[in-house]
């Protein structure tokens, strides 16, 4: 049979279980506050531990939202609505959003980025060429990435 601690954490031993799971991967301020949350600690030692990770550089939002948003760009795997919504749901707050994916999205060309997602995925799909369930499904793909249908149609016809 097993029991568990019913004696509170220190402050020390939930600054340590949160530093491991910062070792582990990145944590927006929200997550990280529901994963200690989700342990039975106050809200007052959540807080304390939170503020002592920022202030040790340890948990930086705006730093980990860059760097998210860097790689799903880069990777193809998320573009504009679809991006913003993935960081709303990782805890990022909508003005670190903003902030971050202005810049970043200004600097793409969202054209040249459904092509190239598109032929990675579909490579030598020809959209004129193609049956109407293919187009669909090609579509489909570039709108669950986060382009928007007027760009995807642009971005496919003018390939050719």
């Amino acid at each position: 049979m097993i029991l568990k601690n019913t004696e509170p954490l220190t402050s020390d031993q939930i600054y340590q279980y949160a530093l491991r799971l910062l070792t582990g991967r990145d944590y927006s301020t929200t997550r990280i506050s529901q994963k200690l949350s989700a342990r039975e600690i106050s809200g007052q030692d959540v807080e304390a531990v939170i503020n002592r990770l920022q202030r040790e550089g340890w948990l930086n939002d705006k730093r980990y939202a860059e760097r998210f948003a860097e790689s799903a760009l880069s990777s193809g795997r998320f573009y504009g609505a679809r991006l913003r919504m993935e960081m709303y749901r990782r805890g990022f707050p909508a003005e670190i959003v903003s902030e971050v994916l202005a810049p970043l999205l200004a600097e793409r060309d969202e054209v040249s980025e459904v092509r190239s997602a598109a032929e990675r995925r579909y490579p030598g799909f020809s959209y004129s060429a193609a049956s109407d369930s293919d187009k669909r499904r090609v579509i489909g793909f570039l709108q669950r990435r986060g382009f928007g249908f007027p760009t995807i149609i642009r971005a496919l016809r003018t390939v050719e």
